[in-house]
């Protein structure tokens, strides 16, 4: 793939593939050309040459095909203030064309599985940061679709609820019916969930590619410290580390 502007060359010569049950991850700081690829596969941006396929479907001459089988979540939150969580699901499982028959269940499904249900009925607006970014998850995961593009899934989020994303994240992977392709800023967060990442930089070149143990291994240096404690306060814990 490879996209070019009069000014600048993104997303040079990147090649990549994701099977059923696969999680993979565009990892790299802002400007790294992740969202960019992402608009490549969703036909936002024209590629300036290359091929992407989709369920086997050509995106740049059969996306009306392909598109049908991909669940998007972009980074920008999607949402309308005014309408409730559960009006935002139901109104993507229409447009995803679920048969009517399957919508109530299918828009529980999706309200459960990112833990929604005290905030349904709630003006989407009025919602947190990490609530409003489970929303935009909900509404790419409704009807399961083959194919789903998470754009930074965690962004915003506390700790806690990015844990929590983590395992939605993983259950649909471990699911083996999609294939999952997620942008992250968090080495952290592709080797909790990914089965092989991609490192890019300066707009969409793979500086390298692979699972997380062979990036660590041949890239890796120095040490992770990881260190557990009570409850304490700031003064104490300073007094600790000092």
């Amino acid at each position: 793939m490879f996209c070019r502007s009069d000014s600048l060359i993104a997303v040079s010569n990147l090649s990549f593939s994701v099977q059923s049950g696969e999680c993979f991850a565009l990892l790299g700081v802002n400007g790294a050309g992740k969202s960019t690829t992402f608009k490549s596969l969703t036909c936002e941006v024209k590629p300036t040459s290359g091929k992407i396929k989709i369920a086997g479907f050509d995106v740049s001459k059969q996306f009306e095909k392909a598109k049908k089988l991909i669940g998007y979540c972009p980074q920008p939150n999607l949402i309308f203030d005014s309408m409730s969580v559960e009006e935002h699901i139901y109104y993507y499982a229409r447009i995803k064309g679920i048969p009517h028959k399957h919508r109530s269940q299918e828009v529980e499904k999706a309200i459960k599985q990112l833990g929604l249900e005290d905030h349904r009925k709630k003006p989407a607006g009025t919602l947190s940061g990490g609530n409003k970014r489970k929303v935009c998850v909900a509404q790419a995961l409704i009807g399961s679709p083959p194919i789903i593009l998470l754009d930074e899934p965690s962004a915003g989020m506390d700790p806690g609820a990015r844990r929590f994303m983590w395992s939605v994240v993983a259950k649909i992977a471990q699911n083996k019916t999609s294939a999952v392709v997620l942008t992250t800023h968090s080495m952290e967060e592709a080797e909790a969930l990914c089965t092989k990442m991609g490192i890019m930089v300066k707009g969409g070149i793979f500086k390298c590619f692979g699972s997380a143990q062979h990036i660590k291994n041949k890239f890796g240096t120095g040490y992770v410290i990881e260190l557990k404690t009570k409850s304490v306060e700031e003064k104490d814990l300073w007094e600790l580390v000092q």
